[in-house]
């Protein structure tokens, strides 16, 4: 449990607020890890065994990296599919920019840790052919839209720390460093998140305003060299961000912070002009002992009856098929649960996160050069809107 108040506690403490409600079921989709490096393939996971780590216990001991036949499939799959408008469904992928220098961390003699950004390719030892060009294709076809994530999916100044200090911890950082692995987070809980160190008290876990304004900086940057754009919207890590850190995506040209499924809100603006967005559906078929395709269509038909987005939250890991294949149970329940939209909502509508927020402001977006229009509904919050599903 996270310790720290979150958005919507704060929200709750200075209800009323406008929520924004809406007269047609939209559906989007937000999914975290995108170019993140885990386990390096069968060769790094027989590498990592010989080290002494037991690997197996929970399905994140097969997190890899995504390959050019996992985005292929992914993009098929979504191609299938079209909304009321003729559209397709949009995949919201959120993007780790850079990857730690596994092999420069270890030779460095100083505690500070490299990273390499995306941009530039993957760390030594990984391959991913065609990789970058998957990507972007999918976001030509308009099947994937990119979003941001962070430099590091873990706290920095935390790795340090503990590296510095030596002991077990640095230990396993080496065993998995010298694989190829910048972390197993379940194991290691204490590598915290990108903006977030979990071993300072709590009222002091986030990092400072100026830290994270320039790493929110430097994550920007990485984003634009990737993909010729600026990010509009941006998840954190863990989804550990506080009013600091929607201060810098703010001024970095972010319009959309997203937050995890904590509460099931509409969607609303903060002090920064930032639309918040509430996750409302756990699509995490690899992680989800007791998931069922069943359980989100209820969810997603609780949501349009209240007139908010639903939005599907699936991580990377359930598109991956290198080290366990997660991807092929995902891609058949993600085909089934879009059928069963399509077929009972004639009306359905796939936007992506920046398509809401121009619905918001202005009561349409565009989409195959046309404009839609929905029905937009302001309202005053209240604790009962809070409500879990």
């Amino acid at each position: 449990m996270n310790p720290v108040p979150s958005l919507w506690q704060r929200i709750r403490s200075h209800l009323p607020i406008d929520g924004f409600y809406f007269d047609r079921p939209l559906v989007l989709f937000q999914s975290d890890d995108w170019g993140r490096v885990g386990v390096r393939d069968k060769e790094g996971l027989e590498q990592l065994r010989a080290a002494g780590i037991v690997l197996g216990e929970r399905p994140y001991d097969f997190y890899s990296l995504e390959t050019s036949d996992d985005l292929d499939a992914v993009a098929t799959t979504l191609k299938r599919h079209r909304d009321s408008s003729g559209r397709h469904p949009v995949m919201g992928m959120n993007f780790i920019v850079a990857n730690l220098n596994s092999v420069g961390a270890i030779t460095n003699s100083d505690a500070r840790l490299k990273f390499l950004p995306l941009a530039e390719g993957l760390p030594e030892g990984w391959r991913r052919p065609n990789l970058l060009e998957s990507y972007r294709s999918g976001i030509a076809d308009g099947v994937f839209r990119p979003a941001l994530h962070g430099t590091s999916h873990f706290c920095t100044p935390a790795v340090e720390r503990n590296r510095a200090s030596g002991g077990e911890r640095a230990q396993l950082l080496d065993k998995l460093w010298r694989a190829g692995t910048p972390y197993i987070h379940w194991r290691m809980p204490w590598v915290g998140y990108e903006y977030w160190d979990p071993e300072h008290p709590n009222d002091k876990r986030f990092l400072s305003a100026e830290m994270q304004r320039e790493m929110v900086g430097y994550s920007v940057g990485g984003f634009a060299k990737l993909f010729s754009a600026l990010p509009r919207s941006a998840c954190a890590p863990g989804y550990r961000a506080n009013d600091d850190t929607h201060r810098a995506w703010a001024q970095h040209g972010v319009r959309v912070a997203q937050n995890g499924p904590e509460a099931v809100l509409p969607p609303l603006f903060d002090r920064h002009q930032l639309l918040h967005l509430s996750r409302t559906v756990e699509f995490e078929p690899a992680v989800d002992a007791a998931f069922s395709v069943e359980q989100c269509l209820e969810k997603a038909e609780r949501c349009f009856s209240r007139g908010i987005p639903v939005i599907v939250s699936v991580h990377a890991i359930n598109f991956h098929s290198t080290l366990r294949d997660f991807r092929t149970a995902t891609l058949q329940g993600l085909d089934q649960f879009l059928t069963a939209l399509e077929t009972k909502h004639s009306d359905l509508l796939y936007l992506c996160d920046e398509d809401l927020y121009d619905l918001v402001k202005r009561g349409s977006y565009r989409a195959f050069g046309g404009e839609v229009t929905v029905t937009v509904t302001r309202k005053k919050l209240s604790r009962a809107h809070t409500r879990q599903l």
